[in-house]
């Protein structure tokens, strides 16, 4: 197996575990902005073994330094916009945006870095890209209403935020270590937790147990590892493969898991997505 592939694949399998079980302490009242600073803390560990590996060198540049910071900024930035645009929007409008965000980094990355696939391989892009916001689909009557239309533009910020982050990934990962990459996306991540904190209202009664944070932790780190092999998928890999190709793959394995443990049927848009992502996966890999 190729470096990228392995590294996507680890991606995949630990978004898509991290998007079945952290149901678990959302469906007890633990906020999903509070999941937020508990992820922000897990990427730490990851982000000292990485250092670990390379011999704790980190590059200090200004040019590295600013790569970095974006693809942090990018890829936490959105996730504080995903939450707000859900406080203000349906979860049904608001997904199958958002899931378009692969689109933006196919574009970035053939049209900026000159990548390039076989037409098979383009073929599963396309499948990829297709099998996202059917994997999204959410039915109406599971989400509130919309307050204004401030959603939309905040669905449109993350989705060009994550978008643009994968082409950043794979920009900076020719001209710096995805080890100090990771740093300064951990470092970011950390920036940001008082505006999660922010944005929690904890007017709302708890009922989550004081093992909350320590299940929440557990899950969040698969979320952090996902985040580090992410990166190096992109020191491997191109991005016209990988952003799809891990968009796709990861809330197929969160579908698959949720019918196991929830005993719930997908819907069979979802269904459809499924499949898709299954032969874009073959093709791609």
């Amino acid at each position: 197996m190729e470096y990228w592939l392995g590294y996507a694949v680890i991606t995949a399998l630990s978004w898509g575990v991290w998007g079945a079980l952290i149901e678990f302490p959302e469906r007890r009242g633990f906020p999903a902005t509070l999941g937020y600073v508990v992820w922000s803390l897990t990427m730490i560990p990851c982000a000292l073994v990485a250092l670990h590996l390379v011999g704790w060198t980190l590059e200090l540049d200004a040019r590295s330094v600013a790569l970095g910071t974006a693809a942090g900024l990018l890829g936490a930035g959105g996730q504080l916009a995903l939450f707000e645009a859900l406080r203000r929007g349906p979860a049904y409008l608001v997904f199958p945006v958002v899931a378009l965000s692969p689109a933006v980094s196919v574009g970035l990355a053939a049209a900026l870095l000159g990548e390039s696939a076989s037409p098979r391989v383009w073929t599963g892009i396309v499948l990829a890209l297709v099998a996202v916001p059917l994997l999204s689909y959410q039915p109406a009557s599971n989400s509130p209403a919309a307050r204004g239309r401030l959603w939309f533009p905040l669905a449109i910020v993350v989705f060009l935020s994550w978008g643009i982050q994968a082409y950043v990934l794979r920009f900076a990962n020719r001209t710096m270590s995805s080890e100090s990459i990771f740093f300064y996306m951990t470092a970011t991540a950390v920036a940001l937790a008082p505006v999660a904190m922010r944005m929690t209202n904890f007017r709302k009664p708890r009922r989550w147990g004081p093992g909350a944070p320590a299940l929440v932790a557990a899950i969040q780190s698969l979320n952090s590892i996902g985040a580090l092999t992410m990166v190096y998928a992109f020191r491997y890999g191109k991005a016209i493969v990988v952003s799809p190709l891990i968009n796709a793959v990861a809330p197929a394995i969160t579908v698959a898991l949720s019918l196991l443990i929830y005993r719930t049927v997908p819907h069979r848009i979802v269904a459809s997505g499924m499949a898709l992502a299954a032969v874009a996966f073959f093709l791609m890999a």
